[in-house]
Order: structure tokens, then sequence, then C-alpha cells
């Protein structure tokens, strides 16, 4: 159900970190149509399962509601009164606020190190499983827009649990451009060379996957390389592609694990080193390789990132991180993303790196959308509580959803976002039930748009069970990542949430119907997680 919402033109304030999601008492939602402006797609009508298509007011009067001005709460809403767990996502905590707003994120690092740590005979580490990562690891069917921004897509399905359901808020842009069609690319690898990257899959992976990546970059596309163990030292600068390739495979060849890790050191040469070769009409981007266990040096994101705000900030240089190794540092890699404006993934076989560096890094190299944001507004009259499964760190402000100085997320061409909720109706609930917005700024004009989508509750008719199976996808690995994270703590499981061995089947049986080899190895790894919690 994809629909239109309005342009707005402003110029945009300088940058403020992205910041927590304050707990003060919300506002009473004000009714009001969305501001007519540039539309972006064309209009429809209302489908045949109450979905809205269009960005017009189809709630029986109540009109989208603008961002709330104080909240009250974390991830989860309504009138029930359980005691706060301490994880933000698992809350269903008292409040007359019904709006939930989150920085994008495409990250699928946390998923693909679960897998890892499952496929060497070990839960991972409850603090590394990020639900939204899980959910976000899959291919999804969400209709694509034309241009630059994103299409938006609700629907959901009914658990089998009274009143619950899930509702899948889906966000997708632009299919990936041709290998001519897109910017050229100044890509800085960042690479780490301490010694514990001698083990087996972590730097011999990267070779392999960079040489062969090389063979694919365009003339016109520049790469530096970048290592790092004690100290950090440029092994070769920015250089355009052309003729060059042998200089390239060189640099990369020659790379040999020594020493510790001064993470550090190697970020920030690797941004002097973009800024020294950066290419105005070229995406500028470090891509940092390392299993990100800091020993030396400065080993805090923060202060890591700190020394290279400059960069962030006025050139635009984005961080994308490829985890690697069996043990890996997980929370540093991830905060050294959100904090450099980029994302994170993990991989541990030849395959799986050939896929990010040659397939997936187009989409990582070129920008549809700055500071991208959604946010959600749900119908107090059909809604009781809600609860957003996983963004725990993606959390922003209500009020600061039409602020663009707070900071969203950066989205590239081919990428989908999905944002699951647990929603629980109220009995007899029959209208609108949400109205689901996405804001971003353009990346070379830096004005800012929105569209927006809308759900009825006839849209929750059908059992999950039975619905669409890209949606039943989505419900295995969210409900999977919650089982992997809370362990034997079930105090507050998912609504409709199934045994693990009981998903296990279930997940076989979406894999056979999805005919999609992630899905297959998703099904694998909820077997595994079962035998491994008895």
């Amino acid at each position: 159900m994809t629909l239109t919402g309005n342009d707005e033109h402003t110029a945009r304030p300088r940058r403020q970190p992205r910041t927590g999601r304050p707990r003060r008492l919300a506002a009473t939602l004000i009714g009001l149509t969305l501001a007519g402006g540039l539309l972006l797609t064309g209009c429809g009508a209302s489908d045949s399962n109450g979905s809205s298509t269009d960005g017009s007011n189809k709630s029986g009067g109540r009109g989208f509601p603008q961002p709330a001005p104080n909240r009250t709460s974390g991830t989860s809403q309504g009138e029930q009164k359980d005691t706060p767990t301490g994880d933000a996502s698992r809350e269903l905590a008292p409040s007359p606020d019904y709006l939930s707003t989150f920085a994008l994120d495409v990250d699928t690092a946390s998923y693909g190190y679960a897998r890892r740590a499952l496929a060497d005979g070990r839960l991972p580490e409850a603090s590394t499983v990020r639900p939204e990562e899980f959910v976000n690891s899959f291919r999804q069917d969400y209709r694509r827009p034309d241009g630059n921004g994103f299409s938006v897509t609700v629907d959901g399905a009914r658990t089998r649990e009274k009143d619950w359901s899930l509702v899948r808020v889906g966000l997708a842009t632009r299919d990936t451009p041709q290998s001519g069609k897109r910017p050229p690319a100044a890509l800085t690898f960042v690479i780490d060379i301490s010694g514990s990257m001698g083990e087996t899959g972590r730097l011999d992976l990267a070779q392999d996957a960079l040489g062969v990546m090389t063979d694919r970059l365009r003339d016109d596309d520049s790469v530096a390389v970048v290592t790092f163990s004690d100290e950090a030292r440029t092994v070769l600068p920015m250089t355009r592609v052309g003729h060059h390739r042998d200089r390239i495979y060189a640099a990369i060849r020659g790379l040999e694990p020594t020493e510790s890790t001064n993470l550090g050191a190697g970020v920030r040469t690797g941004y002097a080193t973009a800024v020294k070769g950066l290419r105005e009409g070229a995406t500028n981007r470090v891509v940092l390789i390392s299993d990100a266990l800091a020993n030396t040096g400065e080993t805090d994101a923060d202060a890591i990132l700190e020394n290279i705000s400059t960069a962030r900030r006025e050139h635009g240089i984005t961080l994308f991180g490829v985890g690697v190794g069996s043990e890996y540092g997980d929370a540093l890699m991830e905060r050294l993303a959100d904090k450099g404006d980029g994302h994170t993934t993990y991989v541990s076989t030849i395959e799986e790196a050939r896929k990010v560096f040659c397939e997936q890094l187009p989409q990582n190299v070129d920008l549809t959308a700055r500071d991208a944001k959604a946010q959600v507004a749900f119908d107090p009259e059909t809604v009781k509580q809600f609860r957003l499964i996983g963004y725990d760190d993606r959390q922003v402000a209500d009020e600061d959803f039409r602020n663009d100085r707070v900071d969203g997320g950066e989205i590239g061409p081919g990428h989908t976002v999905t944002a699951l909720y647990a929603v629980r109706t109220r009995p007899g609930a029959s209208g609108h039930l949400a109205t689901a917005s996405v804001r971003w700024l353009d990346p070379d004009t830096r004005a800012p748009h929105e569209e927006s989508g809308q759900l009825e509750t006839g849209s929750l008719d059908e059992d999950l069970w039975t619905s669409s199976t890209r949606l039943q996808v989505d419900a295995v690995a969210a409900y999977f990542a919650d089982d992997l994270r809370t362990g034997d703590d079930k105090a507050n499981p998912l609504p409709g949430a199934l045994p693990l061995g009981e998903l296990a089947d279930r997940a076989h049986r979406v894999a056979s119907a999805a005919e999609d080899e992630a899905v297959d190895d998703l099904a694998n790894a909820v077997e595994r997680a079962s035998g491994l919690m008895g």
C-alpha cells in the first residue's frame, strides 16, 4: 500500500548526534491532514482489504497526527501497566502516547554473527542479538519507487494470541542502478592486519573478496587502501582504477597479519586518506574490515569518531563496517557504524564476502536518502497497546521526527527496511489503525521529503501463519531473535510466540514455500538453536 506524502524545502541545519528517546508526557494527538506539496508518486483509492493506497486522510475524520511535543515511554505504549524489564523493546508501558519514531537501519551483522555462533555449536551472546537486523536480512517484495526516496507498505496479520497482531511497516528504495548509471565511487578500505586477523576466515577472506571486487569496479572509480595493526599506514593513496588495477591487486595481495589492533589509528588514518583523496561528484566512503577486537590505543567508538567528525559532517564521508571472525567485537563495530552514519554486515565465508563486496557494496556506495527516520502513529480508538520489535538504539524523540538537525539513517538504492510491531487492538475495533510515515533528506540538495502509508483494521483478518510468505519469514526471524536474546526469561514474550522447537518446524515450512536459500539457512539456524537450548 504505497502512498504519497508532502515535500518540504528548507535549508538543512548543522547535524547533531542521534539522540535517545526521552520519556516525557505526550500531548493529546492533534488530527491534521498532511500539508499539500509536490507529490512524489500517483494516488489511488483504498484496496479491498481496507488498506489505503494514497496519502489522503481515510481515518474516519481522524487525520494524520503531528509529532507529539512530549512523551513518557520507550518503544511500547498502551494502557496495560507492566513493570519495565530494563529492555526498552520489551516494555508495555502505560501512556497516552501512540507515536513510535526511529532512525532507519539496514544493518544485518547481528544475524550473520548469530548464524556463525550457532554453526560453531554455541548460542550467541544475548547482547549481540538485535531483532531488526534479523528481520532486515531477508529479501522483501515491496513495490519500489521510481526515483530517490521510499515507497511505504503497511500490512499485517493476527497472531494466535487474542487481540494481538503483527503489523509490518515496509520501506523500499529504488532498484540498484546498472553499473554504468551510478555515480563514481571513491572507496577507502581500512583493513585490520592485526595478529587476530591471521585466523582462517578473516584476512584471507577479505583479500579474496576485494580481489574479485576490483575486477568489477569501473575505470572511473577510485580506491585507497589503509592498514592498521599497532599503527596505521596508507598502503595505497586514492587511485583511479582505470589502468591501475594491478597496483590495487598488489596492495591487497601484500597484506599480512601482524601485532596488535589499534583500530582507532586505522579509522583516523582512513578518514584522513579519504579526505585527501576526496572526489567531488563521487560517493566517498570508508569501508572498515575488521574483527573489531581493539586492544591498543583508543577503543571507545565515540572517542574514535570524534576525531573525524568534520570528515563525516562537512564532506559526507560515511562508514560501511564489515565484521569477520569467530570472535568479533560486535558492540564496537555496531557503534562505529551508527556514529559514522553508516551500517554494518558480517561475513564468515568466501561466498558471503563476495556477495557483500561484489553485489551489496553498490547498494552501500550510492545514496538515495540521508537522515531517514520513520514515525508510526497508531489510532487510540482502535489500538490498545503496541510494541516495536527491536530498533532499541535507533529510537528518536517523537518531536524530532521533523527536526532535520537530528540524525537518521543513510540509505542506498536496492535497500528495504522492515519494522515489525506487536499490536493489541481494542475488542471489536474497526476502521483506521495506523499511519506510517518516512522522512528523509535528498542526498544532494538536503531538501526534506516525506511519504506515508495507512493501515485499516480489516487488513489484520488473516492468520499470521497463512499470510504472505514474506510476512511469515519476517515473523520467524523476529520470534527467533526474541528467543535468543531472552533465553529462559519468558516473563514478557512477544505475543503469539511459539516454542522454539515448534518455531523450527514452522521455519522449515516457510522455507519450503519461499524457495529461498537464505530462508533455508534461517530454518537451519532455528533448529540448531532449539537443540542447544534443549
